[in-house]
C-alpha cells in the first residue's frame, strides 16, 4: 500500500503547493506558515477529528530563550540552552540541528503570537526535566496556551479533538499548579470547572491546537477530514511531487509544487513496527490510536534515511478496565501519583528499581532492564504500591479522598497478603518497604535520590514534610497498581535537515518531501528536555517546513 509511486507525466485530481498530512501541532504550523508564505494549501487528517497527539497532551510548549521568560524572572542564554540539549540528545543529534532549534523556536513562537490568536504564559514554576544538569532551568522554558473558547471556530468545534482524562475539567496549567491538582484534589473549585465547560471553554493541547485552527481558517485552510494518505507520488528526478490518499472510499491523487509535509505522527499503535523497532516493549501507548506509522512507512518506501527509531516519549500507564477511546482500551499516562508520598513502585521481587519521581521519560528506562543470566526483564511486570494513608489524602487514578478506590485495584489488609494477591515475593516486599519507610522518615533516599530534584517536587505534595515526595507506607490496608510500559509517541522517523527536508539513504535531500513532529528522528535523542519539548521541536519543524516548501512552490 505503501509502495513507490512514480511517474513521468502525472495526472492529478487536484494540485496545490503544499501538502501536508495531519492536523497535530506540526501539521496545522506547517500549514499555517505555509499559507503566510502564499502558498494554496491541502491539509488532510485521516481521522474525524483535529488535533492528533497534540490535542489529547498538556499543550506546554518548551521554548528556550522565549520572550516571556522574563516576565517571570528567569533567564536564559543560547550557550545554555545549547548545552543542555547537547547533554539530553546524549550525542545522538548533529549539533547544527540542536543549534537551529535553539534558534528558531523562539522566533516561531513570537510569529504564532503575532499571526494566530494565541498567546503564550511563561510557567515560571516548572522546571526542566534535569534542571539541576548544566544549562537546565528552574522554569521559564515551558509555556501554556490558557483556555480557549471553542465558540471561536464555529462549526468547526464540533471537529476539536479533546482529552478523555481532563476534557471535561478546562483549567490552566497555572491553575492546576497552585490548586494542587494530585496532592490536593478535593480543593479544586469544581462548580467553576462545570460552568466553564459548559460554555465550551477547552484547556492543555485542546486550546492550543483550537487556537492554532483558528489561524488557519482565518487564511482559508480546511483541514480534510477522513482522508488517509496512502503513498507518496515523484517524478522521474525523485522529487516528491504528490500524494495519493483515500477518501470517502475512493483514490485520488493531489499534486504538490512545493512539496509534501509529513505531520503523521509516530508509530506507537502498529505493533509491527514497535516490535521491529522498540523490541515490543510499548505496550500501551497514550495516544489517539490514529498514530499507527502512515508517515514513516511513506518515507521508507521513498528511500529517506532513519534515525531515533529505537526511542519514544516513554511514559507509565496505568488501565482503568473498560475505558474506551476511538474504539480501543484508554491507557492513562502516570504522570504524579507515583511522585507522592505513601508510594513506591516495585517488582516481582518486591523490589524498587528507579526514582518513581523522575520525569516520564526517562523513569521508564530502567523498566526494561535486560538480565542476560536469567533471560528476562526482571522489572516487567512492576506495581505502584500505596497504603491507606495515600488513599485518604490524594487523588488515586478516578478516585479522590473520602471516595473508596475502584473495586479493580488489588487491595489487602496486609503487604503479604497484597503481595500473594499480585504475585510479588512477599519477603522482599517487606524489607524494601522497612528500608524505604527508614528513608521516609529522614527525608533522604538513599537508594535512588527521590525528592532531590526541585523536578520531583513539582508533583510531590508540598506540605509533606520532611520530603515532599517520601511518606511511609504502614497504614493499612494497602493496594497494588500495575504500572506498564507507555509512551505519549515515538520519536524515530526519517532524518531531517535544518529546514526540515527529509534525507535519503545516500544522504541527499529527497527533494520536495518534509517532516515535522513525532513522525521525524527527534532532535532531543533520548532525553526530553521539558515539558512541552515534544511539540516545541514539532512546531518549530512544521514551521521550517511549511516556509521553506512555501518559498520553493515554483520550483
Amino acid at each position: 500500500m505503501f509502495e513507490r509511486f512514480t511517474k513521468k507525466k502525472q495526472r492529478f485530481t487536484e494540485e496545490a503547493d503544499v501538502v501536508v498530512i495531519g492536523t497535530g501541532g506540526a501539521g496545522l504550523v506547517a500549514a499555517l506558515a505555509a499559507a503566510e508564505g502564499g502558498a494554496k494549501v491541502v491539509l488532510l487528517e485521516k481521522s474525524q477529528l483535529v488535533g492528533g497527539t497534540t490535542a489529547v497532551s498538556g499543550g506546554v510548549v518548551w521554548v528556550p530563550q522565549n520572550h516571556h521568560m522574563a516576565e517571570v524572572g528567569v533567564a536564559d542564554s543560547r550557550e545554555d540552552a545549547l548545552g543542555y540539549l547537547r547533554i539530553i540528545a546524549d550525542g545522538r543529534t548533529e549539533d547544527a540541528l540542536l543549534e537551529r532549534y535553539v534558534d528558531e523556536a523562539p522566533k516561531m513562537a513570537r510569529w504564532l503570537e503575532d499571526k494566530t490568536p494565541l498567546r503564550f504564559t511563561a510557567l515560571g514554576h516548572y522546571p526542566d526535566y534535569h534542571p539541576e544538569h548544566p544549562g537546565g532551568k528552574p522554569g521559564g522554558r515551558s509555556m501554556e496556551t490558557g483556555l480557549f473558547q471553542t465558540a471561536e471556530l464555529g462549526d468547526w468545534a464540533k471537529a476539536l479533538r479533546r482529552s478523555p482524562i481532563f476534557g471535561a475539567t478546562p483549567m490552566t496549567v497555572t491553575e492546576a499548579t497552585e490548586w494542587g491538582v494530585f496532592s490536593k484534589p478535593l480543593s479544586l473549585p469544581y462548580g467553576e470547572l462545570a460552568k466553564r465547560y459548559k460554555a465550551g471553554f477547552v484547556c492543555y493541547g485542546a486550546s492550543l491546537v483550537g487556537n492554532l485552527l483558528a489561524g488557519c481558517l482565518a487564511r482559508g485552510v480546511e483541514p480534510r477530514l477522513g482522508v488517509a494518505a496512502s503513498s507518496l507520488i515523484q517524478d522521474e528526478t525523485g522529487r516528491v511531487i504528490g500524494v495519493e490518499a483515500t477518501a470517502g472510499g475512493g483514490q485520488i491523487t493531489i499534486g504538490a509544487k512545493g512539496g509534501v509535509i509529513l505531520a503523521t505522527g509516530g508509530f506507537e499503535w502498529n505493533s509491527e513496527l514497535r516490535t521491529r523497532f522498540l523490541g515490543g516493549q510499548l505496550t500501551h501507548p497514550n495516544s489517539p490510536p490514529i498514530s499507527d506509522g502512515d508517515g514513516l512507512r511513506m518515507a521508507m518506501a521513498v528511500g529517506a534515511d532513519l534515525g531515533n527509531m529505537s526511542e519514544a516519549w516513554w511514559c507509565p500507564s496505568v488501565v482503568v478496565p473498560g475505558e474506551d477511546y476511538d474504539g480501543v482500551q484508554l491507557n492513562r499516562g502516570d504522570f504524579a501519583i507515583r511522585s507522592l508520598p505513601h508510594s513506591i513502585i516495585v517488582n516481582a521481587a518486591g523490589q524498587r528499581f528507579v526514582n518513581e519521581a523522575h520525569n516520564y521519560n526517562d523513569m521508564m528506562k530502567p523498566f526494561f532492564h535486560f538480565d542476560p543470566v536469567a533471560y528476562a526483564r526482571p522489572n516487567l511486570p512492576a506495581w505502584l504500591v500505596i497504603d491507606q494513608a495515600f488513599v485518604e489524602r490524594y487523588l488515586l487514578v478516578t478516585s479522590v479522598p473520602g471516595m473508596a478506590p475502584p473495586s479493580w485495584i488489588p487491595k489487602a489488609d496486609t503487604l503479604a497478603e497484597l503481595a500473594a494477591a499480585v504475585g510479588i515475593d512477599a519477603g522482599g516486599l517487606a524489607a524494601t518497604v522497612q528500608r524505604f519507610n527508614g528513608f521516609a522518615a529522614e527525608g533522604v533516599d538513599r537508594d535512588f535520590r527521590r525528592g532531590e530534584s526541585v523536578y520531583d517536587h513539582f508533583y510531590g505534595d508540598p506540605d509533606h514534610t520532611p520530603n515532599p515526595n517520601l511518606g511511609t507506607i504502614e497504614k493499612g490496608p494497602f493496594y497494588a497498581l500495575e504500572v506498564h510500559p507507555g509512551a505519549i509517541g515515538t520519536k524515530g522517523g526519517p532524518m531531517t535537515t535544518r529546514d526540515a527536508e527529509v534525507r535519503g539513504a545516500d544522504g541527499q535531500v529527497i527533494a520536495g518531501l518534509y517532516a515535522a513532529g513525532n513522525v521525524m528522528a527527534g532532535i532531543t535523542g533520548p532525553g526530553y528536555p521539558g515539558a512541552g519539548a515534544t511539540i516545541g521541536t514539532a512546531m518549530t519543524w512544521g514551521w521550517l517546513a511549511g516556509r521553506h516548501a512555501a518559498a520553493h512552490k515554483a520550483g
